[in-house]
């Protein structure tokens, strides 16, 4: 008599089928058959003769089943959600069933996980001071080899209070134009966003206009009037705090763009050019300049030359030349220090009015030392103030070894520009002391250009 059983359960005796189970049948008299297989179906089968010695072959059935997500982590009000505050804990947890045992890979759409890589295993990821930069949606994916992976997201939404940049804080117009005063605003939940002007509520009106595009909110003031030059604030607000940022309409000038070539063409002066944009009409220029120390590692031409601190070193013997005069204009020469900085050079040019929004400059400095750096910075001034310093130039003048001139062609002489502040200080390191030598004259050819 042949017997199938499993476990204890007898499931066919000779060539009766004992099981009710309609899956299973015998096939040729001897073979069991089991069909739509089940994952209850996996076990130890065994086909056992029935002798004073039993004899048996033991069949084991493994069934292989495709992943299944059975669980992923939620804040109780939908499946595959999540929200925490700013600077909390979190954990995403994912669990997945299947044979083998699926493997859990965990991604980001369209970014990376908040450990900067594309992918990582596990069961669950931590975040231990979320932020809005890891807000997104997740996905846990389970994988087995047997069909396809599966995928669920999860999506995480931190909240936070506003968080405000600001496009330009300082912003430059004129009177009868346009100007456009932006900020971008992060914030979860969605932020209110008002303007004010000073202290005043901004409503819109006919030249005021409010808009707002996703996460930019700007405020459009059409027909610019000189009233409207002032300092405003865009302020966000939602249920977890406020937010506010300060902005400044202007009609001050931009700061100054130096275009002239760093590596001058001279050996004693050199011909320095700048552009500045004002829609009012620029009233003059202050041209500042100084020797840089020659002790002080070599500053990259046209590039800002941090500032070394002073030493006191004994001045040398001939400490300056004497001024003259030539052809009704003014030269000088400064022999700085090694190590020291000389003082600071002021210049005042009145420039010719160009009717354009860009104003060019151009100045020879003369009676510069050879081989030597140079550091310049720039203010224009027109009816509404002075603008901010450009950001410092560094030119270089050319060796001894090279002529005298090069031939360029020489901008046209306007006017003796006013000379201000052209004193040199000297340390004396024996006495402690500083003592002021007296101002140089220079002199100073002026060339307005404009477009």
């Amino acid at each position: 008599m042949l017997v199938w059983k499993k476990g204890i359960a007898v499931l066919a005796a000779g060539p009766t089928k004992v099981t009710p189970d309609n899956r299973i049948r015998l096939v040729d008299g001897y073979n069991l058959e089991i069909s739509n297989v089940q994952t209850q179906d996996a076990g130890d089968y065994a086909c056992q003769i029935a002798t004073l010695q039993p004899i048996e072959i033991i069949h084991t059935v493994e069934i292989l089943v495709p992943p299944r997500i059975d669980f992923v982590s939620s804040d109780g009000t939908r499946r595959g959600a999540m929200e925490v505050k700013k600077g909390s804990a979190v954990t995403l947890e994912c669990r997945a069933s299947g044979n083998p045992v699926p493997t859990i890979t965990w991604t980001r759409r369209n970014n990376l996980l908040p450990s900067g890589e594309k992918t990582v295993k596990g069961t669950s990821i931590t975040i231990e001071q979320a932020n809005r930069h890891q807000a997104g949606v997740y996905q846990c994916t389970a994988s087995n080899g047997v069909g396809e992976p599966v995928t669920q997201n999860i999506t995480l939404n931190i909240l936070y209070a506003p968080e405000i940049e600001v496009e330009r804080g300082w912003v430059h117009s004129g009177e009868g134009n346009e100007a456009q005063l932006a900020c971008i605003v992060h914030a979860e939940p969605p932020a209110e966003v008002l303007w004010y002007r000073d202290t005043m509520r901004l409503d819109t009106t006919e030249r005021r206009i409010m808009e707002s595009r996703g996460s930019r909110h700007t405020l459009i003031i059409r027909k610019v009037q000189a009233s409207d030059f002032s300092n405003y604030t865009c302020m966000a607000d939602n249920q977890i705090g406020k937010t506010r940022q300060r902005l400044e309409l202007s009609g001050r000038p931009n700061p100054a763009i130096f275009v002239s070539d760093p590596r001058g063409k001279y050996r004693d002066m050199y011909n320095i050019s700048w552009n500045v944009n004002s829609y009012t009409p620029i009233e003059e220029f202050k041209l500042s300049f100084r020797k840089l120390p020659v002790s002080s590692p070599q500053a990259l031409p046209g590039h800002q030359q941090p500032p070394s601190p002073q030493q006191q070193l004994q001045p040398p013997p001939n400490n300056r030349r004497q001024s003259r005069r030539d052809n009704d204009t003014y030269s000088f020469t400064i022999y700085g220090h090694p190590g020291i900085r000389s003082d600071w050079n002021d210049v005042i040019l009145s420039p010719i009015p160009s009717g354009k929004p860009t104003q060019k400059m151009t100045y020879l400095i003369r009676g510069l030392e050879p081989s030597s750096q140079y550091e310049a910075r720039v203010e224009a001034k027109n009816r509404f103030g002075w603008s901010r310093s450009s950001d410092s130039f560094t030119f270089s003048t050319t060796g001894i070894e090279n002529s005298l001139y090069e031939p360029s062609p020489e901008p046209e002489v306007l006017a003796e520009p006013e000379v201000r502040d052209l004193g040199m200080t000297a340390y004396n390191s024996m006495a402690s002391s500083i003592c002021t030598v007296v101002p140089l004259l220079f002199t100073a050819l002026v060339a307005v250009t404009w477009s």
